[in-house]
C-alpha cells in the first residue's frame, strides 16, 4: 500500500515537472511583427507569455526533481519509511501549486488577465471558450446567450477602469481614426479594435511590467460584432448585429477575441493570427503578394482633375513629373473614366454605371474602339509607366449599376436603399441627408456579381490595365436587408472580388478603398494594399496633422491584413514635406495627385530615384510603443514618434500632430484650443522596436545606436537607454536613420546611414557585412552616401574604384558621392569601406 501510495504521487510529480520542463526548453519566442531573420527554436506555438510563465517555474520544476530524489533515497534504503501522510499533504499542496490558471480567464464576474482584474461586473449571461482547444494559443473567445432572437444585441462585457486604452473605431461610414481614454465610457461607438495597457505599478514608471490585452470584435456567422463604452457606468459594451431584420439569433460563442502579452507588437499578431485560424475567411498581410507598385513612385489623377479627367491630362501629368527628374512608374487613373449617366427621370440623380468601359473622353478620336487601351499605351511605351491602375467603385460606382439598361441587365441590378447601423448613424449623422441613402444604388445581384467583375476586369486586362483601386466598400454593410444580412452580401461581393483579381491581375493589382469595416478585413485573402485613413484633402487646413495621426494608428490594425497606403498628397503645398516624409516611411506606396506644372521637384527627389523606384522600409510604419496610449492629436503634450525598418537598421518619424482631431460632440474633424508653443519629446534607440534585428549577427550588440536627422544635419550616438530631446511646432516634423553600432575587436565604431538626402536614408542600403579592417556594403539608388566612424577610414571603394570622401572628427559623418545608379542589369552598388 506504502509503495502504491509514493509511486502514484511520484509519478505525478515528475509527470508534471518533465511536462513543464519539455515546454520550457522548447519554447520559442517567435517575432511575428518583423519580415527579418529571426532565431527560433521547435515550439512555434508558444506566446512570449507562456514563455515567461514557464522560465519563472524553473525553480519549483528543481525543488520537485530534488524532492522526488530524496523520496527515493529514503524509501529504497527503509520501505516502511513513514511518509504517508506527510507525502500525501504535499500531494495537495503540489497539485495546488502546480495548477497553472490561464493568463486569461472569466472568473467571479471579472476578466482575468496575469490575476488582475480588466473588466469587473462581468454580465452571467457571457460565455468563455478557450482558444487553446484546437490551437495552444493563450486567449478567451467571449459569447453571449441572450433570452431573445433579435437582428442587434448589446452584451454588457463589465466595468473598464484604471487602465490605458487606444481604439481604432469607425468615425464615417468609411473611415477609422484613434481614440485615447482611461475608462470605459470614452471607449468610441463603432469600435474595431481596442488595445488596453496596465501596469503593475504607476503609468509613471517606466520600468514598470506592462501587460498589453488585445481585444478584437469579430464577425460570428452572420453577424458582425463592435465595441462601444456605456458613457453612464463605464461598462464595455459588444454590440452584435446582422444588418438585417429578419437575420436573427440568440446565441454567440466566437464574436470576441482577448489575449495578451507583454511586446505590444509581437501580442498584436498573435492575435491576429489566432484570429485568422479561427475565422480561415482571410489572410495576413505576409502571406498574400504585394503589387509592385509599392516599390515605385506614382500619380494619382483625383487632386490634379477630379472627374474631369481626360486622355490629355493623364499625359500632360506624366510628362510634367518625368520632366523634373521623378519619372512615375505607376499611375491611378481615378474616378471619370468610366461611362455613367443620371437616372432619366431625374438629371440631377446620382450617377448610375451604364457600361463597363470607358467614356468618350477616354477614347481615341481616330479609332474609338482601341478604348481606354490608348491612353495605357501612351503611358507604358512613351512614359515608361510599369503599372496602370484605374478606379471604380465595388457597385460599380457611386450610384451603382444602372437598371433596365441592355449593356448591363445580365448583371440583374435592382435598386437598393442603404439601412445605416445606429453606431454609424449616431458617429456620422450627415447619413440622414446623403444622396446615397435617400436616392439609392443599383445593386448587382450577388449571384452574378462575380460575372460584373470578372467582364469588367477581362475588358480592362485585356487593354493593358494592371490592377483596380476598388472604393466605396463598406457601402456593403448597408445592403444586407433580404439578403441574409451584411456580413453574407460583403462576403459574396469580396469572394467573387478576390477571384476576378486573382483571375486578371497577375501581379495582385488591388488596392481596397473605402474599406474600414471588419465584414470585409474579415474576408481579405486576396487584396493586399488597403487606404489607410481619410483623404489627403489639399483645401482643408483641419486635416494634415490629423491626418497623419491617424493612418499611423490605424495601420497598428490595417498593417495586419494588408499593407496601409497612407494616400496622395501634393508635393507643391505648405504641409508638402509633412505628408511627403510620412509617406516615405510608410512601407506603402509612394505618390502625389500634384496638377500638371505644379510640382516640388527638391521634395520628389527626397523619396524618388532617378529610374522612379523609391526607398521603401520593410514594415507598415506604426506609432512606438510609448507612443501607443498617448493623444498626439489632442493632449497638447506629446509628440508622434513612427517606427518602421529597412534592411539593415531603422527609420524614425517624429512628428507635432497637436490641435485638431475627431470631435465626439460636433461628429466632425475640427480644430481645438492647444497650447500654439513647441512640444519637447525624446528618441532612443529601441523606440525602433525591433532594431536588435537589424545588428548583422553580432550578439555583443551593446544597444548603441547612431542617429543622423534628415533637417538638421545632424549625426549623435546614443548609447543603450540614453534619450535625446527634440522640440517642434505643429505641423514641424523630423526623421531619423537609425543604425546599431558595431564595435570591433580593435574597438573601431561604425554603423551605416545610407543616402542622406532622403527622407528614408536607411532604405539604400541593401546588404551589409563586416570582415576585421573592412565594411561591404550593397546601395540601392544613387546621391551622397554617409556612415558613422569613430575614425578617419582609410579608403573607400565604390565598385572598387577608390573614391573621394569627407570626414568630420566632430561627429564621425564619413561621406562621399554616388553619382549614377547601378549599372543595368545591377539593383545594387557595391561599396566597400576599409578602416
Amino acid at each position: 500500500m506504502i509503495v502504491l501510495v509514493n509511486n502514484t504521487l511520484t509519478r505525478k510529480i515528475r509527470t508534471k515537472s518533465n511536462m513543464l520542463t519539455t515546454m520550457v526548453f522548447n519554447s520559442c519566442y517567435c517575432n511575428p511583427s518583423s519580415s527579418l531573420p529571426i532565431n527560433t527554436k521547435s515550439n512555434p506555438f508558444l506566446s512570449q507569455q507562456q514563455h515567461n510563465t514557464f522560465l519563472s517555474r524553473i525553480p519549483t520544476i528543481i525543488k520537485y526533481h530534488l524532492q522526488i530524489s530524496d523520496f527515493t533515497k529514503h524509501y529504497n534504503s527503509n520501505p516502511s519509511f513513514p511518509l504517508i501522510s506527510s507525502f500525501k499533504r504535499r500531494e495537495v499542496e503540489v497539485e495546488e501549486e502546480m495548477t497553472i490558471k490561464p493568463a486569461i480567464r472569466v472568473s467571479d464576474g471579472k476578466l482575468m488577465v496575469k490575476d488582475r482584474p480588466i473588466l469587473t461586473g462581468v454580465s452571467a449571461n457571457v460565455t468563455e471558450t478557450s482558444a487553446a482547444t484546437t490551437r495552444p494559443v493563450d486567449g478567451i473567445f467571449l459569447g453571449a446567450e441572450m433570452d431573445n432572437s433579435d437582428s442587434r444585441h448589446i452584451v454588457s462585457l463589465g466595468k473598464l477602469t484604471d487602465v490605458r486604452f487606444m481604439a481604432c473605431f469607425r468615425f464615417k461610414l468609411w473611415w477609422m481614426a484613434q481614440r485615447m481614454g482611461d475608462k470605459g465610457s470614452q471607449v468610441p461607438l463603432e469600435t474595431q479594435f481596442l488595445l488596453v495597457e496596465t501596469k503593475d505599478g504607476s503609468h509613471l514608471e517606466e520600468d514598470s511590467d506592462i501587460t498589453y490585452t488585445i481585444f478584437l470584435p469579430l464577425v460570428e456567422g452572420s453577424f458582425r460584432a463592435c465595441l462601444q463604452g456605456n458613457v453612464s457606468n463605464d461598462n464595455l459594451e459588444l454590440c452584435i448585429e446582422s444588418g438585417d431584420v429578419d437575420t436573427k439569433t440568440s446565441s454567440f460563442s466566437h464574436a470576441l477575441f482577448i489575449t495578451a502579452g507583454t511586446d505590444p507588437f509581437a501580442t498584436i499578431h498573435n492575435a491576429f493570427t489566432a484570429v485568422r485560424n479561427h475565422l480561415n475567411t482571410f489572410r495576413l498581410r505576409h502571406e498574400k503578394k504585394l503589387p509592385g507598385i509599392v516599390d515605385y513612385f506614382g500619380w494619382c489623377t483625383w487632386d490634379a482633375f477630379y472627374q474631369d479627367v481626360t486622355q490629355e491630362g493623364v499625359e500632360d501629368g506624366l510628362q510634367s513629373l518625368s520632366g523634373g527628374g521623378t519619372p512615375p512608374k505607376f499611375v491611378i487613373i481615378d474616378d471619370g473614366w468610366q461611362s455613367v449617366a443620371g437616372d432619366l427621370e431625374d438629371s440631377s440623380s446620382l450617377q448610375r454605371l451604364t457600361d463597363i468601359k470607358e467614356n468618350p473622353k477616354f477614347q481615341n478620336k481616330e479609332n474609338p474602339e482601341v478604348g481606354i487601351k490608348s491612353i495605357v499605351n501612351i503611358a507604358k511605351e512613351k512614359h515608361g509607366v510599369k503599372f496602370v491602375y484605374v478606379w471604380h467603385a465595388i457597385t460599380g460606382y457611386w450610384g451603382g449599376v444602372r437598371p433596365g439598361l441592355k449593356d448591363t441587365e445580365e448583371y440583374g441590378s435592382v435598386m437598393s436603399y442603404p439601412e445605416i447601423s445606429k453606431g454609424v448613424r449616431e458617429n456620422e449623422p450627415t447619413w440622414k441627408t446623403d444622396p446615397l441613402a435617400v436616392q439609392g444604388l443599383g445593386l448587382v445581384n450577388p449571384k452574378k456579381v462575380f460575372s460584373f467583375y470578372d467582364n469588367l476586369h477581362k475588358y480592362l486586362s485585356r487593354a493593358g490595365v494592371d490592377g483596380v483601386k476598388v472604393d466605396v466598400q463598406c457601402i456593403l454593410e448597408t445592403l444586407g436587408a433580404g439578403l441574409g444580412g451584411r456580413v453574407e452580401i460583403t462576403k459574396q461581393y469580396h469572394q467573387a472580388l478576390d477571384a476576378s483579381v486573382a483571375r486578371n491581375f497577375s501581379d495582385n493589382g488591388c488596392i481596397a478603398c473605402m474599406s474600414h469595416n471588419t465584414d470585409a478585413l474579415y474576408c481579405s485573402k486576396q487584396a493586399a494594399v488597403v487606404r489607410a485613413s481619410d483623404d489627403f484633402y489639399p483645401r482643408d487646413p483641419v486635416s494634415h496633422t490629423i491626418h497623419i495621426a491617424s493612418v499611423a494608428y490605424n495601420s497598428i490594425f490595417l498593417g495586419e491584413i494588408m499593407q496601409p497606403d497612407w494616400d496622395m498628397f501634393h508635393s507643391l503645398h505648405p504641409a508638402a514635406e509633412y505628408h511627403g516624409s510620412a509617406r516615405a516611411i510608410s512601407g506603402g506606396p509612394v505618390y502625389v495627385s500634384d496638377k500638371p506644372g505644379n510640382h516640388d521637384f527638391d521634395l520628389l527627389k527626397k523619396m524618388v530615384l532617378p529610374d522612379g523606384s523609391v526607398l521603401r522600409a520593410r514594415l507598415p510604419g506604426r506609432p512606438t510603443a510609448d507612443c501607443l496610449f498617448n493623444d498626439p492629436a489632442r493632449d497638447g503634450a506629446s509628440l508622434l514618434k513612427i517606427w518602421n525598418m529597412n534592411a539593415c537598421g531603422g527609420v524614425l518619424g517624429v512628428y507635432n500632430c497637436q490641435g485638431a482631431a475627431w470631435c465626439a460632440n460636433e461628429r466632425k474633424n475640427a480644430f481645438h484650443e492647444t497650447d500654439s508653443a513647441a512640444l519637447t519629446g525624446y528618441v532612443r534607440g529601441r523606440d525602433v522596436h525591433l532594431i536588435s534585428e537589424a545588428v548583422a549577427g553580432d550578439g555583443d550588440w551593446n544597444g548603441d545606436c547612431a542617429f543622423y536627422a534628415h533637417h538638421s544635419r545632424e549625426l549623435v550616438v546614443l548609447p543603450h537607454n540614453v534619450a535625446m530631446p527634440l522640440t517642434l511646432k505643429v505641423l514641424e516634423h523630423e526623421v531619423f536613420a537609425v543604425a546599431p553600432v558595431k564595435v570591433f575587436n580593435s574597438g573601431y565604431r561604425f554603423a551605416p546611414i545610407g543616402l542622406v538626402n532622403m527622407f528614408n536614408a536607411g532604405g539604400a542600403v541593401e546588404g551589409l557585412v563586416y570582415k576585421d579592417d573592412a565594411v561591404r556594403l550593397e546601395i540601392k539608388g544613387c546621391g551622397k552616401f554617409g556612415a558613422y566612424c569613430s575614425a578617419r577610414p582609410t579608403r573607400c571603394l565604390l565598385e572598387d574604384s577608390v573614391v573621394d570622401f569627407e570626414y568630420d572628427n566632430d561627429s564621425g559623418l564619413l561621406s562621399f558621392a554616388i553619382d549614377y545608379l547601378p549599372q543595368e542589369g545591377h539593383n545594387v552598388h557595391h561599396v566597400q569601406i576599409e578602416l
